[in-house]
């Protein structure tokens, strides 16, 4: 089925061609790093996990949140989801390939990551966050990729991807699960030290995950001949609002626990985040961009008539998209070292090369998740074209 990703028309070649330069950009990038070291990054001895481990953090969520699709369609024969589930599984595949490049860039030596392998450690929260995520692409390559084969053959998947698929369901939710206990299990980090962690990551994974599906499906509608249908963008969209409501209303109990039980450890690191500490307010602006985008995004999407309408729709998923990255990919982690134990400020802030190594890596991503959604949209253009529909 590769081969349908070696067919495009101009517009495909260029988008491939541009991904690919970016993503060299970064590459090169990166081997300054390794030959620097990781002081070329805005990290410090104070503020140890940066912008790539917010990155990874916020991409896992993008990945666990493809069982929103699965579970309906799989479990529940919800028929409306025929023709969007691959492509929530498709970019599972993608964004768990780029949480894994992160946690490649963050190493100050890469080579450590095979510890994992020839030292294992199953005491270790990190052991078992390589096992799930490694699983889940492998995984989400096997299932959809045998899916695809088997529509091309006009027949239902073999029996073990079904198995598969019920084996991924409780796998998907473990990936967010088991990265929240990393922050979690930290009693050194009290902004961290909270039970519903798993919880609030889960909530913001079925909030982000999905809102970028619908941004990408209105995208293939817009410059492909497959249209991934009005009601099953509808559906997603009722997901993305509830898991969005969900998730504000996990921030609420956060913080009432924090500024009710009034513990420094506690306190501060919100203080920082949304007041700033003497002068101290880089990320000021951009959590409460975070708290306006995600408010009036959950104000159009749970507003029947402005979810109805494709245009306000897609702008409250990109913002709500938006403000989960902000809140998920940049505050949560930062916010957990500052201010430090000491109760001293110290302020991150990504440099240049860091943010250019990031770019290359969601190129690398994209780039990715574009020749998957080329290999699915062709077949399903051949199918539209032929009246067949996807057997299961």
């Amino acid at each position: 089925m590769l081969e349908k990703a070696l067919n495009g028309g101009k517009r495909y070649w260029t988008l491939i061609f541009i991904l690919l330069g970016i993503s060299a950009v970064g590459f090169f990038t990166y081997l300054y790093q390794l030959k620097t070291g990781l002081g070329i990054t805005g990290m410090s001895r104070d503020v140890s996990w940066g912008f790539y481990v917010g990155q990874f953090t916020f991409l896992v969520g993008v990945a666990a949140s493809a069982v929103m699709l699965v579970i309906p369609y799989y479990l529940h024969n919800y028929k409306k989801f025929s023709k969007i589930v691959i492509l929530g599984e498709f970019l599972a595949v993608s964004a768990v390939t780029m949480c894994l490049l992160f946690i490649f860039v963050d190493m100050g030596q890469p080579m450590r990551i095979f510890n994992v392998i020839i030292h294992p450690t199953p005491h270790s929260i990190l052991f078992w966050d390589a096992i799930v995520l490694n699983g889940y692409l492998f995984l989400n390559i096997v299932i959809g990729w045998n899916t695809l084969q088997a529509e091309i053959k006009e027949v239902p998947p073999p029996k073990w991807v079904k198995a598969l698929v019920y084996v991924s369901v409780p796998w998907a939710v473990s990936i967010h699960t088991v990265t929240a206990f990393i922050y979690a299990g930290l009693p050194g980090r009290e902004f961290w030290l909270t039970a519903i962690m798993a919880a609030r990551f889960l909530a913001s994974a079925f909030a982000a995950g999905p809102a970028l599906l619908i941004i990408l499906a209105m995208i293939i509608r817009k410059y492909t001949k497959f249209d991934p249908g009005y009601e099953p963008i509808q559906s997603v969209a009722k997901i993305v609002a509830y898991a969005m409501c969900v998730n504000f209303f996990f921030i609420l109990l956060e913080l009432f626990t924090a500024l009710y039980s009034n513990i420094p450890g506690h306190v501060l690191p919100f203080k920082y985040l949304f007041f700033g500490i003497n002068g101290h307010m880089r990320l000021v602006p951009l959590m409460w961009l975070s708290i306006f985008f995600s408010l009036f995004a959950i104000f159009l999407l749970v507003w029947p008539p402005t979810r109805r309408n494709e245009t306000t729709m897609l702008f409250a998923c990109i913002i709500g998209f938006i403000s989960l990255w902000i809140d998920k990919g940049f505050g949560l982690v930062i916010g957990g070292f500052i201010p430090n134990p000491f109760e001293k400020v110290f302020e991150y802030w990504p440099t240049f090369p860091e943010l250019v190594i990031t770019i290359g890596v969601y190129a690398v991503g994209f780039l990715v998740l574009t020749i998957l959604y080329k290999v699915a949209v062709s077949i399903r253009e051949q199918q539209a074209e032929s009246g067949s529909e996807p057997v299961h």
